[in-house]
């Protein structure tokens, strides 16, 4: 009937048997080297809920064909369909990567989905932008202390050195809690290597 390989490596298949979840190494890059199955993660990840089968197909076959959905022909969409339906969603869901619904044609992020988006080079994950809080803090304070110079009326009856120490506590400020998120992201990141074989 079909001549779409749909066994599972023994590791992957091995996965849902396991009572705490975790994924070695080469189930990660297992299920990371196809195309396909990264762009469901980003597609689900964007989506941030429950999606159809025939959406997901549809916003795939789009991308892979560079054109939009309106313009897929039929083949287009069936193909990936098809791919999705047989093989990649039944891979990821063994793992535990999504929560696919094979009957309802619905799929969703399930808890494993974490350990495979450290590897996505992806625009929906949160960019540390840290380095534009240290540049607005620079221009600000060095405009501080440059229209205290200038005798700027209400900045000029503060003494300079209280508006540099104002400047330093501000910047002190600024790397405490920069330091405080990178101890956090550090703790999430080991939280879920510890979850890697």
């Amino acid at each position: 009937m079909s001549s779409i390989d749909t066994s599972l490596p023994d590791e992957i298949a091995s996965v849902a048997d396991e009572e705490n979840e975790r994924l070695s190494k080469d189930v990660i890059f297992e299920l990371l080297k196809n195309r396909r199955r990264r762009e469901v993660l980003a597609y689900l990840l964007d989506a941030d809920e429950t999606v159809t089968l025939g959406e997901l197909a549809e916003q795939i076959a789009a991308w892979e064909n560079d054109t939009d959905i309106n313009a897929l022909s039929s083949d287009q969409r069936k193909r990936v369909y098809v791919a999705l339906y047989q093989t990649h969603l039944p891979k990821m869901d063994d793992a535990g990567i999504v929560e696919y619904d094979q009957d309802r044609g619905l799929i969703s992020l399930a808890d494993n989905a974490d350990l495979l988006m450290m590897y996505l080079d992806t625009d929906n994950h949160r960019q540390d932008r840290w380095d534009r809080w240290y540049a607005g803090l620079s221009v600000v304070g060095a405009s501080l202390l440059g229209a205290a110079f200038l005798g700027v009326p209400l900045l000029s009856a503060v003494p300079m050195t209280a508006l540099a120490g104002l400047v330093v506590v501000a910047f002190f400020c600024l790397s405490s809690a920069h330091v405080v998120q990178n101890r956090n992201h550090e703790r999430n990141v080991d939280g879920k290597l510890s979850r890697i074989e």
